[in-house]
């Protein structure tokens, strides 16, 4: 597990705009009261790698959520890539098999100094079983979960992208050392959206969480600044 400083650390907040001054004046204002910020399609379709490079100017930990789902090489093509722009984390889907999470672990360890940590995505926050079954999966959202967490953990991945719900039963599957990045993250004061498997801050540390994704709550708070102190301080307490 990464060294985290202060519990605030644990936070990467959600830019889901398109607009690179927008981004850049939430990180400039969130500077200090969170771990990072988190840019994902949304903005790198729109921006492209020259949007990342602005928003990382600021100096806030950038983690590139691109989730990353091709053969091996053409994976470990746009990790290579994604080392030139050097995000704290990037993803890749768990789903691509073990031969594609190899190479990608394989390319973002050729990056001269701090290289970037890779995480799997196992099953999306807005998914549930019966979304699961629709795909052909059968079986508890959890046993795929767990099934892919342990197969990024065995493909040389420093963790995973999970829902709140399931870190029990990944740290029993790979263990205290073992990213967890979770998004599907909202304070009790805030509306839950389009995410089914979620929880609180201070209720998913306590559970094993290293990091947490919040974008809305923040984002679209009256108030980011204060929404993102207050976070911080129900993580301190």
């Amino acid at each position: 597990m990464t060294m985290i400083a202060k519990p605030s650390d644990r936070i990467f907040v959600a830019l889901d705009t398109t607009d690179v001054e927008t981004a850049k004046s939430l990180a400039q204002k969130l500077g200090g009261l969170v771990g990072g910020v988190k840019l994902g399609k949304e903005f790198f379709t729109a921006n492209g790698p020259q949007g990342v490079e602005a928003v990382s100017a600021v100096g806030m930990p950038v983690f590139l959520d691109l989730k990353f789902h091709d053969i091996p090489n053409t994976v470990a093509g746009a990790i290579r890539a994604a080392n030139g722009l050097a995000p704290k984390f990037v993803n890749v889907h768990a789903g691509g098999g073990a031969k594609m999470m190899v190479k990608a672990a394989e390319a973002a360890a050729e990056k001269d100094g701090e290289r970037s940590l890779v995480l799997g995505v196992t099953v999306l926050t807005s998914m549930g079983e019966d979304d699961l079954h629709g795909i052909g999966v059968e079986g508890a959202v959890l046993d795929q979960v767990v099934r892919l967490a342990k197969l990024a953990q065995e493909s040389g991945l420093d963790g995973v992208v999970c829902s709140a719900k399931e870190i029990a039963a990944i740290r029993d599957a790979c263990g205290p050392d073992f990213i967890l990045m979770v998004p599907g993250i909202r304070p009790a004061w805030a509306a839950t959206d389009d995410q089914k498997r979620i929880m609180t801050p201070k209720d998913a540390v306590a559970a094993g969480a290293d990091y947490l994704v919040i974008g809305r709550p923040i984002t679209q708070a009256d108030d980011p600044v204060e929404a993102a102190r207050k976070i911080a301080e129900e993580l301190e307490g």
